[in-house]
């Protein structure tokens, strides 16, 4: 029997962040679960990360409020490997951060789902990025419409990587479910690709 996808949010405490977290990110998890010979993080597939929510302070900053989380997207039976961050202190990119007692929340199936970052091979052309989108889209048997928002940027070892925003509409509640189970391009374990509830 398949192991349900769940999200794991850590409670968060610390001050602010970069507005560009993902990949630093990553890199303080994989240094805190990670052992010599064995980067089962990197290795890992079926892990997704979702971007600390918080309000812009300028500089390049997120200001992170009380009640600021780090979620995770896994497969339930993974939960063993990630409670050991619990009360551990993360450093992402010189800004001190301190993880809480975690909660696991099964996945809401929801009309309308959104993802700040989406990421695919060629995706600085916005006509290759659509095609690539609908091309998974339809892999997943979700015939919805994808709306592709802003073209962004982030940083991973120093080159920018172009990403788009994506919000995806009118799906029925097993395909919101099969989304955010499977997302949509690659390096979920960025922040890219990882859909949730969208609020008007």
């Amino acid at each position: 029997m398949t192991s349900p996808i769940i999200d794991l949010y850590f409670p968060l405490q610390g001050r602010n962040i970069p507005v560009d977290h993902g990949y630093p990110l990553f890199a303080a998890l994989a240094q805190r679960l990670e052992t010599p010979g064995h980067p089962w993080l990197h290795e890992s597939g079926d892990i997704g990360i979702h971007l600390i929510r918080g309000r812009y302070q300028g500089q390049g900053l997120l200001a992170l409020g009380p009640h600021a989380k780090l979620g995770l997207r896994l497969p339930a039976e993974r939960l063993p490997q990630l409670l050991p961050l619990a009360g551990k202190a993360l450093e992402i990119a010189g800004h001190g951060l301190r993880l809480g007692i975690p909660q696991p929340h099964a996945l809401q199936p929801a009309a309308n789902l959104y993802a700040h970052l989406v990421t695919t091979h060629h995706g600085q052309d916005e006509a290759r990025f659509d095609q690539e989108i609908a091309r998974q889209l339809a892999a997943l048997g979700i015939q919805s419409h994808a709306q592709r928002g802003p073209r962004r940027t982030f940083a991973v070892k120093g080159k920018q990587v172009v990403a788009h925003s994506l919000l995806v509409t009118e799906l029925t509640a097993e395909e919101s479910i099969r989304l955010q189970e499977m997302g949509l391009g690659g390096r979920r374990k960025l922040g890219c690709g990882v859909f949730v509830p969208w609020i008007r």
